[in-house]
């Protein structure tokens, strides 16, 4: 029988999807009132405003000033495919993996691009590669962030300085919430929906000089669709890191994320958009803390990200009851919250192990997550209920 009460508080805004994500706290349709809407994106106008939101970016993250950043077709991943297309196989290539997208990238190394020379590493759902393991004189490509596992790297410090290899990041679910060392890094990329609360389908695609050396100086054995071709005549095409987008871009997708780096802006910038996620996060440790039956999918702190926050059940009846009852558990839960209204798009990612996944990022606000916190103990006491029922 159910022993907790239904809380009375409510978020109000239940939104914690890892993406698209929530949008900065008090947005509405007015903030893209001043779209380029019926403009073409090569006019005065939509250059100008592509140009910002290049500009903006490099100013909030710290894009070092000889970095290169353009906006690409096809969200994250076009960017994460250009660059493995346009790269590697220079040299030998170490793929890492510890959640599905990871593993996406290493069946592109593997199975389309077929390598000669491709080494994996892989670690289950709630760990780490172990880096020291990687040889950072051949090219990695890796997630700083995990979505869908909620793992994080711990920093940049197993990465040295004098490597000879290209490093390219998926640093989607890390872009705006937690340090990048860019001097450590060759290729970054994120899309708009993540931490900012932006739209799909434009990617950010952000280039070392050392990055763009190896673009003018390797032409790689396979042939590259359009939207992948950075270079013509073995130089550089400047104009994509300009705003001069290989393919149309949505201008009212554009006027969205200048609108989310406003935002960034006026609250305090990169300092600021951490200290969002990292306290949205410390509500749900708190939360965790305190109850015995739930607990991180990432166990070590140094690795659990800020913002794609993965929880487990950690019941010992649940975990006796075998895998396919734990995750009609915790899809129960997820669609009770939801049917409540409380929480919306908290399951975990298919491929992940059963639980939930809360979005902490920047535009989600401390005082909804501490709203929802007594609602996943409430929902958790209904699903006991049910199975104490059907026992």
């Amino acid at each position: 029988m159910a022993n907790i009460s239904k809380p009375d508080l409510r978020p109000a805004n239940p939104r914690f999807s890892s993406g698209p994500c929530a949008k900065r706290p008090g947005w509405s349709l007015e903030a893209l009132n001043d779209a380029a809407l019926g403009r073409s994106h090569r006019a005065k106008v939509g250059k100008s405003k592509l140009a910002q939101a290049i500009d903006d970016t490099r100013e909030i993250l710290g894009v070092p000033a000889d970095y290169r950043i353009g906006i690409v077709p096809a969200s994250d991943t076009g960017a994460v495919e250009m660059a493995m297309w346009s790269l590697l196989g220079a040299r030998g290539t170490d793929v890492l993996a510890w959640e599905s997208f990871g593993a996406g990238w290493v069946t592109d190394a593997v199975k389309q691009l077929q390598l000669k020379d491709v080494r994996t590493f892989d670690a289950p759902y709630g760990e780490i590669v172990d880096l020291a393991q990687v040889d950072f004189d051949r090219d990695v490509v890796f997630t700083w962030n995990g979505t869908t596992s909620g793992v994080k790297m711990p920093d940049g410090d197993a990465i040295p300085a004098n490597r000879q290899g290209l490093t390219i990041c998926d640093a989607t679910s890390a872009a705006f919430a937690q340090d990048l060392p860019f001097d450590k890094l060759d290729v970054v990329t994120f899309s708009w929906q993540k931490v900012m609360g932006g739209e799909a389908a434009h990617g950010m695609l952000i280039l070392s000089p050392r990055a763009v050396e190896r673009l003018e100086s390797y032409k790689p054995s396979w042939p590259l669709p359009k939207i992948f071709r950075m270079t013509k005549g073995g130089k550089l095409i400047e104009g994509i890191f300009k705003g001069e987008t290989i393919n149309t871009p949505s201008m009212l997708c554009v006027e969205d994320y200048l609108d989310a780096l406003s935002w960034g802006k006026e609250i305090g910038g990169l300092e600021a958009l951490k200290a969002r996620a990292n306290a949205n996060l410390k509500v749900v440790e708190d939360f965790v803390s305190a109850n015995d039956w739930i607990g991180f999918l990432a166990r070590r702190p140094e690795i659990r990200s800020n913002t794609s926050v993965c929880l487990t059940f950690t019941d010992p009846d649940l975990a006796a009851a075998g895998e396919d009852a734990q995750a009609a558990f915790a899809k129960g839960v997820a669609s009770l919250l939801e049917k409540e209204g409380v929480a919306l798009d908290i399951g975990a990612y298919r491929d992940a192990p059963a639980g939930l996944r809360i979005w902490c990022g920047a535009t989600v606000e401390a005082s909804d997550l501490e709203a929802l916190m007594p609602w996943l103990a409430w929902a958790y006491d209904q699903q006991k209920a049910e199975l104490a029922k059907a026992a």
